[in-house]
């Protein structure tokens, strides 16, 4: 790791100053994912600017939204009564997250800031196209068991490792932001970026905008939400193939729903083909078959990673019906 200039503002206005200054400066919050990737060489900053002085780390519930302050640590997410009871789907996916110590530090903010990355992108001997643009991606070739099958390119196929951000995206989240120029409000499905031509950006931060909270509408199709995360090994685990689930039903029949996905795509996955298979109809075996197919049907499977085809159909299908009561 090499040497960096340390600062700790107590204002969301200063934060963002002292990063738009310097090209190379970047924030800290919990640290869990930054400082790991700085101390494998994988990420450098000339200044860190640690923001845990600044004031945003309540959940508050107001006028038919939740809002989640960037600085909320992960535990104190997924065990406040107004996200277990109007977002289950986010409080599960944080608590099916890394590690009981890593939930205790990390916050929200940062973990859907997570790096999309593999084992090339850790490894600085490795060429990687997110770490030195233009070098090449080993992953299409080389070992890429855990990677994309959507939303890959010739460039990268890394898999977004943010459990969170995919339970947001069901929810109908916003990203709430401070730049230099002023506040933004960010659609979670416009906040990720596919890899294309440039997968060393992966969101639509500009450089000094900060992550100051995330919106949430409280909607009874929300209330009615899981997420379900199939990995290698029960605890500090990314996910092989995740599925998050939003369910409006009247009686038997969907009027709406939300389908979003994890491990299986190089940002968090919204599919609405296979949303569109179940809208409208009613919640059967045959329409949950249909929405996996259509949610599999422009996949790009390697030797590696092809089974991730097939099984995340299958968790669609367990879920679904779980989620919906279907026998």
């Amino acid at each position: 790791m090499r040497a960096f200039e340390y600062a700790r503002p107590t204002t969301a206005e200063e934060a963002v100053r002292l990063v738009a200054e310097r090209p190379d400066a970047g924030f800290i919050a919990g640290g869990t994912d930054l400082l790991n990737l700085m101390k494998d060489g994988a990420r450098t900053h000339d200044r860190v600017v640690d923001i845990n002085a600044l004031p945003l780390a309540d959940v508050v519930e107001t006028d038919g939204l939740i809002r989640i302050g960037a600085l909320a640590r992960m535990r104190d997410v997924a065990e406040h009564p107004a996200v277990q009871r109007a977002l289950p789907v986010v409080s599960q996916a944080l608590l099916a997250s890394a590690s009981p110590q890593v939930r205790n530090m990390a916050a929200v903010g940062g973990n859907v800031l997570q790096r999309t990355r593999c084992g090339y992108f850790r490894d600085t001997g490795s060429p990687c196209n997110k770490r030195v643009p233009g070098s090449g991606c080993p992953a299409l070739d080389g070992q890429n068991r855990a990677h994309a099958i959507l939303g890959g390119s010739d460039h990268c196929i890394a898999v977004h490792p943010s459990d969170l951000a995919v339970a947001l995206l069901a929810v109908d989240a916003t990203v709430l932001t401070q730049g230099p120029t002023g506040p933004r409000r960010i659609p979670m499905g416009e906040f990720h970026l596919v890899p294309g031509v440039t997968p060393d950006r992966e969101n639509a931060l500009a450089h000094g905008e900060l992550i100051v909270g995330i919106e949430v509408p409280v909607t009874p199709m929300a209330a009615t939400s899981g997420y379900l995360k199939l990995r290698d090994r029960a605890t500090f685990e990314f996910a092989v193939v995740a599925v998050a689930a939003a369910l409006d039903m009247r009686g038997n029949t969907v009027r709406d729903v939300r389908l979003t996905f994890g491990g299986v795509a190089t940002k968090p996955w919204r599919s609405p083909d296979a949303e569109a298979a179940l809208r409208g109809n009613p919640l059967t075996g045959a329409t949950i078959a249909a929405a996996g197919r259509a949610l599999v049907r422009g996949a790009v499977t390697r030797e590696q990673n092809a089974f991730k085809a097939d099984l995340v159909q299958r968790a669609v299908d367990g879920h679904l019906r779980e989620l919906g009561g279907v026998q």
